[in-house]
């Protein structure tokens, strides 16, 4: 239901960001420097593609926030390793992502999208999880959230047009499947 919810969030609001609101934006939270990947060569951010950069970005910190939570608290080894991956990658998807943003000036500034939807609630599970069931409520938290990535960043691949950005998406559809896939079979390993 929750995958279902975000997904249509992401449709309203890249509908919306086509339509030209009429509210001043919202100034973007600081973000800390970081490398960045080029700029798209040869052709400016559509609107989408600025919407979809900047929800996938909220969402990727809130995924650095889990795996940071749990990563020293985990006990199984497998999980483990996929959050010190989750991690590594997810920071270069971060980096780049604010650094297009970034390129994209005023266009890519102007837009800031919070994106809870109950994240909030999932992180505030993760911080006060007793020891012994810190591995569960993660696989429970993170696989959820993984789906919801991955379902962004497919409803972008049908309406993103720049090639840069929808490669991106690409990455991260496929990869996020393959976590949640990952984050499933650990899970049914511990029943």
């Amino acid at each position: 239901m929750r995958r279902l919810r975000t997904v249509a969030l992401l449709a309203a609001l890249l509908l919306a960001s086509g339509c030209g609101a009429g509210t001043p934006p919202t100034p973007p939270a600081p973000a800390a420097p970081a490398p960045a990947a080029p700029a798209p060569t040869g052709s400016a951010l559509s609107g989408l593609d600025v919407v979809f950069l900047t929800t996938m970005a909220a969402h990727t910190e809130q995924t650095l926030e889990m795996v940071r939570l749990g990563r020293d608290r985990v006990t199984d080894r497998k999980l483990r390793t996929l959050v010190a991956a989750i991690e590594v990658t997810e920071s270069d998807e971060l980096a780049t992502m604010r650094g297009w943003l970034r390129e994209a000036g005023p266009a890519g500034t102007a837009h800031r999208h919070d994106h809870d939807h109950g994240t909030a609630g999932d992180l505030a599970r993760l911080r006060t999880a007793p020891d012994g069931e810190v591995d569960h409520v993660l696989l429970d938290v993170l696989g959820a959230h993984q789906g919801a990535a991955a379902d962004l960043a497919r409803a972008h691949l049908a309406v993103g047009s720049d090639p840069r950005v929808r490669d991106l998406a690409g990455r991260v559809e496929r990869s996020r499947t393959a976590e949640v896939s990952l984050l499933a079979g650990l899970a049914a390993a511990r029943r």
